[in-house]
């Protein structure tokens, strides 16, 4: 039997190589070549940072970890209609039942099904040699793309793209983003491709420096001071749109007080918790607050559409490349806190 490496978390910021067998597809799935496998910011507050397993939103089983999985399609089971040996495909990285009302829509993300999965939680997941899908939640990665581009897609720049739809951006926007973590840039970048002037917020000096370097010229530091900055900026107005990248309860704070009246927000960071008065910040202001939560695989396609239209490429955000035996350290300079993406590549 050919066997394979791959990385388990099992908690408490340890990270464990283990051999598996590399998997037969079944009927209607395929084994894809890993190419690239993207490190999540979930994966670190959930899985690898916990002391127990199970502490996340959702039970980690210890499979192959790894939730950003992009390849090449090796093997392809009976039944398998429309991709092919050879084919270059990114993961959605949520299987669901396939027949409830979220997953006809595309949401596998909200499919309550017991048979609902998550490559990297339930389902082993992009970081070994090899990976098995099923043939429908595989999106076609275009030429124009590369595969740490398409890995970004899988979560990080499609939970983006899903909040930047929900808050309708466009060129009439001032966006006000807070969080310029790899989630962070990844909205800021694509809000200004859909037209918006984009001010970020964030207080680790080498994100701020990446934020700039791509593009993003008005940084502000959080603390005193940072909403009259923001206010300043828009000459009083405030923001038509405010996204919360952070999951920090003073950065969506912020928001509701930088948002301009009938302004629309977005909290899209995970974890922590927040406070505030809803009449004069919420009611009076008229605003309208939306959680978002990823994307589903119909917007997925319609991102790496736009991506090439766009000619913008998730991987600039990248800024540390390690090789799969390099997992430990790959996580551990991800957990600083200081880096755009991390990426496990294979080529």
């Amino acid at each position: 039997m050919t066997t394979m490496q791959g990385v388990v978390l099992p908690g408490n910021r340890q990270l464990e190589m283990r051999e598996f067998p590399v998997p037969e597809p079944g009927h209607g799935q395929v084994l894809i070549r890993m190419k690239a496998s993207s490190l999540c910011g979930s994966d670190l507050r959930a899985i690898y940072r916990p002391t127990e397993q199970g502490s996340g939103p959702e039970a980690y089983k210890g499979v192959i970890a790894g939730h950003e999985p992009c390849g090449q399609i090796e093997q392809v089971g009976p039944g398998v209609k429309r991709f092919k040996n050879g084919d270059r495909v990114i993961v959605y990285h949520i299987y669901g039942c396939g027949v409830c009302h979220d997953c006809r829509g595309g949401w596998m993300i909200s499919c309550s099904a017991p048979e609902r999965g998550g490559y990297g939680w339930q389902l082993d997941g992009g970081h070994a040699d090899f990976i098995l899908a099923d043939e429908r939640v595989l999106v076609a990665l275009p030429d124009e793309l590369s595969y740490v581009d398409g890995a970004m897609v899988a979560c990080g720049f499609g939970t983006s793209f899903a909040a930047c739809k929900r808050a309708g951006v466009s060129g009439r926007d001032r966006v006000l983003i807070t969080g310029m973590g790899p989630v962070g840039l990844g909205t800021a970048l694509l809000c200004k491709a859909l037209g918006a002037e984009v001010v970020g917020v964030e207080a680790v000096s080498e994100r701020c420096e990446l934020a700039r370097q791509l593009g993003i010229e008005t940084v502000v530091t959080p603390g005193e001071g940072a909403l009259a900055a923001l206010l300043d900026h828009t000459n009083g107005h405030g923001f038509e749109v405010a996204i919360d990248c952070s999951g920090n309860g003073a950065a969506r704070h912020l928001c509701l007080e930088a948002a301009r009246e009938w302004g629309r927000l977005v909290y899209v960071g995970e974890g922590g918790t927040v406070s505030f008065e809803p009449s004069p910040l919420l009611i009076h202001k008229q605003l309208t607050l939306h959680g978002s939560w990823v994307c589903s695989i119909v917007q997925m396609e319609e991102l790496v559409e736009n991506l090439v239209r766009w000619q913008l490429h998730p991987e600039v955000t990248v800024t540390h490349r390690f090789s799969l035996a390099e997992a430990r350290q790959a996580y551990e300079t991800f957990d600083s806190g200081r880096t755009g993406k991390v990426a496990i590549v294979w080529e």
